[in-house]
C-alpha cells in the first residue's frame, strides 16, 4: 500500500480570505496556490462570473492545481514574480484581490527527495522549481568561506556564521556535501549552543532555501507589481512567516501609504497627493489554538491593505530595495 500524500494546512486561511472582502463576480490572485487551501475558500466565495488565477513555480503545485475542474479558475507555472506577465497571458488587466503566502508548503517540507528539512536524509536540493537554478548542494561546493558566512549570517540571523562557512569548507575537503543529514551533523557540530527547542541547523537551513530560491528578491519584486495590478478598493493580503520576510513587506505596505513628495518641493496641505495604499487594521497572527494544530503556523504574519484610486507611478516606489530588510 503506498504512503498517503503529504497534506498541508493553508496558515490564516479563513483571516486572509476575508481580509479579500470578496466580490462575487471579482477577479482574483493567489500567488502562491501550494496546495489549494487558499484557492479553494476564495472559489467557494465566489459566483459564476468570478475569476480566480493561481501562480506557483513549483511543478509538483501546479500538478495538484490541475486537479481543480473550475471553468472560473487557471494554474500559471511561474514565480510571483512575474505576477505582471503572468495576468498578461490571462487577459486581466486589474484584479480585485490578490493574497501571497509566503510560507514553504508541508509537502515540500516533508518530502526528503526535495532536501528542505534536516529530520529526514535526502538530497540537498532546496529549489521550490528544481527544473531551474542552482542547488543548495551545488551552490556550497563552490561558495568562498566569505559568501557562506555572509548568506548563513543575513539570511539565517545565525550568530555562528563564521564556525559554520568554516566547517563547510574544511568538510568538502574531503568530500563533497550532497546530502541533508551531512550538512545538518556539520552545523550541529559548529554551533556551540542551542536555542531552546530548536535543532542546531534551523537557521542554516532557512538562509541556504532563502538565498537558492532568491525568496526575499521574489517578494521585492513582486510588491510593486501586485499594487500596480490592483483595482482601486482592492486587497493586498501577504502572510509571512519569518522576520526577514516581514520586515520587508511591512516597510513596503508603509511606504506605499504615505504620500510620496518629490524631495526639497514645498507642497500645499490642500496638494498632497494620495497615498497608492491604506493599511486595513493590524497584522494578524495565528490564534492559540490553529498555532497548537499546525506549529508551522506559529510565526506567520498577516498584513493587509487595499488599493486607493491614486494613478500609479513606478518613480513613487523606486526607493523600496530587495534588501531593506538588512536595515
Amino acid at each position: 500500500m503506498s504512503a498517503a500524500p503529504p497534506t498541508h494546512r493553508a496558515v490564516l486561511a479563513d483571516e486572509a480570505v476575508a481580509a479579500l472582502a470578496l466580490r462575487a463576480d471579482g477577479t482574483y490572485v493567489d500567488g502562491t496556490f501550494g496546495r489549494g487551501g487558499h484557492s479553494r475558500r476564495i472559489l467557494e466565495r465566489l459566483g459564476p462570473q468570478g475569476r480566480l488565477i493561481a501562480l506557483d513555480r513549483d511543478p509538483q503545485a501546479v500538478a495538484a492545481a490541475r486537479e481543480i475542474r473550475d471553468a472560473r479558475f487557471s494554474i500559471v507555472h511561474t514565480a510571483f514574480s512575474a505576477l505582471a506577465q503572468a495576468l498578461d497571458a490571462q487577459g486581466v488587466a486589474q484584479a480585485q484581490g490578490m493574497l501571497f503566502d509566503l510560507g514553504v508548503s508541508s509537502p515540500q517540507l516533508d518530502d526528503a527527495a526535495r532536501g528542505f528539512s534536516f529530520r529526514s536524509d535526502g538530497p540537498l536540493d532546496m529549489r521550490m522549481d528544481p527544473t531551474q537554478g542552482v542547488s543548495a548542494a551545488d551552490w556550497l561546493a563552490t561558495a568562498s568561506e566569505a559568501q557562506l558566512r555572509e548568506v548563513i549570517g543575513g539570511y539565517g540571523e545565525e550568530r555562528f556564521a563564521k564556525q559554520v562557512a568554516a566547517t563547510i569548507v574544511a568538510a568538502r575537503r574531503s568530500a563533497p556535501i550532497r546530502t541533508t543529514r551531512q550538512l545538518a551533523d556539520l552545523v550541529g557540530a559548529a554551533v556551540r549552543t542551542r536555542e531552546p527547542g530548536q535543532d542546531p541547523a534551523t537557521r542554516t537551513f532557512q538562509a541556504l532555501r532563502i538565498f537558492v530560491n532568491r525568496e526575499l528578491e521574489e517578494v521585492s519584486l513582486m510588491l510593486p507589481q501586485a499594487v500596480e495590478r490592483l483595482a482601486p478598493g482592492g486587497r493586498l493580503a501577504v502572510i509571512a512567516f519569518h522576520s526577514l520576510e516581514d520586515r520587508l513587506v511591512k516597510r513596503f505596505l508603509l511606504s506605499c501609504a504615505r504620500p510620496m513628495l518629490p524631495r526639497d518641493l514645498p507642497v500645499r496641505a490642500s496638494e498632497m497627493p494620495q497615498a497608492l495604499l491604506t493599511i486595513v487594521g493590524k497584522p494578524m497572527r495565528p490564534s492559540a489554538a490553529e498555532a497548537a494544530a499546525n506549529p508551522r503556523a506559529r510565526s506567520a504574519v498577516l498584513r493587509v491593505a487595499e488599493r486607493t484610486a491614486a494613478p500609479f507611478d513606478p518613480s513613487l516606489i523606486t526607493r523600496i530595495e530587495p534588501d531593506a530588510w538588512r536595515s
